[in-house]
């Protein structure tokens, strides 16, 4: 399924990358954080706000030749990304904004921990567990 999964943190430092081959991470990091400036700029149309703020899905963010990263914004300005194969047109819209609250409902209990400090890297192995499941890695049964 999902090729890289990255959670940015609202000053734009990321918290969490997983790829699925680590040999090409750097690839996916540049591909990540170009996706940034893309999430901001759809943030921040001027005063007026073109997205509705109840919907913190951004949609298809930009398509490469062989990858497609889509964008999910919190309301507090945590940012979700995924990057998925272009050559998977099994997926729709509507399977993508599923994933993304399926990561953000991981997010939430990570960060729920007593033991987590805000704004620090994301190390929890329950949200470790939900993005490799997401990611095809491991069979969520």
């Amino acid at each position: 399924m999902a090729v890289c999964v990255a959670v940015i943190g609202k000053d734009n430092s990321p918290k969490y990358i997983r790829c699925i081959d680590e040999s090409s991470a750097l690839q996916f990091h540049c591909k990540v954080h170009t996706s940034i400036d893309i999430i901001e700029e759809k943030l921040n149309v001027g005063n007026k706000t073109t997205i509705d703020i109840r919907d913190l899905y951004l949609g298809l963010l930009y398509a490469t030749e062989e990858y497609k990263i889509y964008g999910y914004v919190t309301n507090t300005k945590i940012k979700f990304i995924i990057v998925l194969h272009s050559s998977n047109i099994s997926l729709r819209d509507n399977d993508v904004k599923v994933i993304f609250k399926k990561l953000h409902a991981a997010y939430s209990n990570a960060v729920c921990n007593p033991f987590y400090i805000p704004g620090d890297q994301l190390n929890s192995k329950s949200f470790d567990l939900a993005v490799m499941e997401i990611m095809g890695i491991i069979s969520p049964f």
